[in-house]
């Protein structure tokens, strides 16, 4: 339900969108001296253009993404229109030139030059968090959200695999999202075979994000059930509301992903634990906090918020209580949390509130 209410309202946007920059672009004096001073023509003119730049962003990227580039070229128009009128109103002059219009074409080309940048490379982000534990120290290394098939494919991630390793940490996790509807099978297969490559004391550890199952993928090309295998086969712990201790040092508690109905409450995975040992739990959506604080948690990672992802939508998770956190550090009681803003994306390709990242965690 909540997609279909996002996709009326992305649908609705486009075609006031559409209709509002029919007329804003009708406003250049090329295509007011094109038109002859014809109203008719002028729109047509117009019309014509958001269509041919719509086709053009739709083959250069994707429909979603034309559909974002329009939106923010709608925004800004909206933002220099009101900027332009205070100051006619001030100076109580009128301009011959269309500034509102040439200053909404520079701004908006710098802003998603900008975003395409900080989404299309990859950030490392390092913490350094302490604990009275005897853990010994432990250096994590953590990604979510590659989203296989936006950005970059697997061996794209085998790239920034190479670079979290150069790091030496002691184990990787995945926690969640690490492919979607878009991934192909040999984007999947491949990844899982990249994994089982990496050369890490406590190995890889994935948990499944909203995506990793598909919404939409034809059960053709590969279920669960593929997936499940591919990284077994390749040694990768998969783990969907299980415990593990690893070493007799610490625990890796991996939970089903929030959208999964039946997945257990976090009190229920760490009541038999020895909770004078160090507990480190895996949950793809930032929005248990409360009750993993609760439980005793000392470490909770996270992803799906990909960072807020767009200015000035960025806190709006946080707005309506859909997520506890966007992105960063944060702590409750005796539990740190840590969201990380994805090593990719979903579909989109531009960040502008946020960046792509991976990241390093020292336990000391």
């Amino acid at each position: 339900m909540v997609w279909i209410i996002i996709l009326l309202l992305v649908l609705i946007s486009l075609v006031l969108g559409i209709i509002y920059l029919t007329g804003a672009i009708g406003k250049f004096g090329l295509i007011e001296k094109a038109s002859g001073g014809k109203k008719y023509r002028r729109r047509i003119i117009s019309l014509g253009i958001v269509t041919l730049f719509m086709a053009l962003f739709t083959c250069i990227f994707s429909f979603v993404n034309a559909v974002i580039i329009l939106l923010h070229f709608v925004i800004f128009r909206l933002l220099f229109g009101l900027i332009i009128r205070i100051v006619k109103k001030i100076t109580k002059k009128d301009f011959h030139v269309y500034w509102e219009g040439w200053a909404t074409i520079v701004c908006c080309l710098i802003y998603l030059t900008i975003g395409y940048i900080l989404c299309n490379n990859v950030w490392m982000t390092k913490y350094t968090l302490k604990t009275d534990k005897n853990l010994g120290g432990l250096r994590i290394a953590l990604f979510a959200d590659s989203h296989l098939g936006t950005t970059f494919d697997a061996e794209g991630l085998s790239v920034y695999i190479d670079e979290m390793m150069e790091q030496n940490p002691d184990i990787l996790f995945i926690a969640g999202d690490m492919i979607d509807d878009g991934t192909s099978r040999e984007d999947m297969i491949e990844c899982c075979r990249i994994l089982g490559e990496v050369d890490v004391k406590y190995g890889v550890w994935f948990i499944f994000g909203n995506h990793d199952r598909g919404y939409y993928r034809d059960k053709d090309a590969y279920t669960e059930e593929d997936i499940v295998n591919e990284l077994k086969k390749n040694g990768v712990h998969v783990m969907s509301d299980d415990v593990e201790l690893i070493d007799d040092r610490f625990y890796v508690v991996g939970r089903e992903d929030r959208s999964v109905r039946d997945r257990k409450p976090v009190d229920e995975l760490v009541q038999n634990l020895d909770k004078s040992k160090y507990i480190i739990v895996l949950d793809h959506q930032p929005a248990d906090y409360d009750a993993e604080a609760a439980a005793g948690s000392d470490l909770v990672l996270s992803g799906h918020t990909h960072g807020g992802q767009l200015f000035p939508v960025t806190y709006v998770g946080e707005l309506f209580h859909i997520n506890d956190a966007t992105y960063g550090y944060q702590k409750r009681k005796d539990s740190e949390f840590i969201v990380t803003s994805g090593i990719s994306d979903w579909e989109i390709q531009f960040k502008t509130g946020t960046k792509s990242e991976y990241v390093i965690i020292d336990v000391e």
